[in-house]
């Protein structure tokens, strides 16, 4: 038991080396990426194929999002006699963290599954070795314009959910329930600060490098075989959202430190 304990123990700890050197290597690679014009054409590339084809699924998870919130929040807000409040707490609850979040995960379900997938499927038929033995970084060539494609794209996702979500949640409180149009815009307005969208829009590149980076290495170390690509893919996908909940975590700890060290009266109002 402790030989299987250990050897596990030692497994695990040099696959959290390998990672953290991918994770380092990626870093370089992207950062020199991005002064380089040879890798502007594969980021776009990637852009297309990341971004706007995830645009109606994001459109879509968002505005259901917005409407069930308001489904959910009307009865017990008309029951306090506060139904035109309705605007603030959809707008705040999507913005904050529906938003970013479910916009997060559903990009890891249909891109990262797709990127381990393919760059699984190049690893076991030796193509990743091909692009190496040619001189060529597989890194630089195949992870780094990926990556960049997510972090520039990942917040743009999130507003696109946002937005949605706002305009699901109004059409079901203003059309279906009949709130005053007026009330909903003006508590939205009131309820929502710069400062909810800004931490929305950074918490995406966090999501948007973790996804990336995490599917990228799984299809870089996936075992051979259909069963291989297939449990590598599984694998990205849980690995992503556990990340994409741990990261969303530390960031509002850390961003409701940095709003109550420099706004303490309006965190303390809050």
């Amino acid at each position: 038991m402790f030989a299987t304990l250990g050897a596990r123990t030692i497994a695990g700890v040099g696959n959290i080396g390998q990672f953290g050197r991918f994770c380092w290597q990626t870093m370089g690679v992207c950062l020199r990426g991005c002064w380089s014009h040879k890798t502007y054409p594969l980021i776009w590339t990637q852009m297309h194929i990341i971004g706007v084809r995830s645009v109606p699924v994001v459109m879509i998870t968002g505005a259901f999002v917005g409407m069930t919130l308001a489904v959910q929040a009307y009865d017990q807000l008309a029951e306090m006699g506060f139904e035109e409040r309705l605007g603030y707490l959809i707008n705040v609850s999507v913005v904050k963290e529906l938003g970013p979040v479910l916009a997060a995960v559903m990009l890891a379900g249909r891109v990262g599954g797709a990127l381990t997938a393919e760059l699984g499927t190049m690893n076991v038929t030796e193509q990743i070795d091909a692009v190496r033995s040619i001189g060529t970084d597989p890194i630089s060539y195949l992870v780094a314009p990926r990556v960049l494609a997510c972090l520039f794209l990942m917040p743009f996702l999130i507003i696109y959910a946002n937005l949605l979500g706002i305009l699901g949640g109004y059409f079901v409180g203003v059309v279906q329930f009949g709130i005053n149009s007026w009330a909903y815009w003006n508590f939205s307005a009131s309820g929502v600060e710069l400062w909810d969208v800004a931490v929305g829009i950074i918490k995406g590149f966090f999501f948007g490098g973790a996804i990336a980076v995490i599917s990228c290495y799984k299809g870089f170390t996936c075992k051979e075989g259909a069963q291989g690509v297939g449990r590598a893919c599984t694998e990205a996908f849980v690995a992503s959202f556990i990340s994409i909940l741990a990261l969303d975590f530390i960031l509002v700890v850390v961003f409701k430190a940095i709003y109550s060290t420099f706004w303490p009266f309006k965190s303390l109002i809050g």
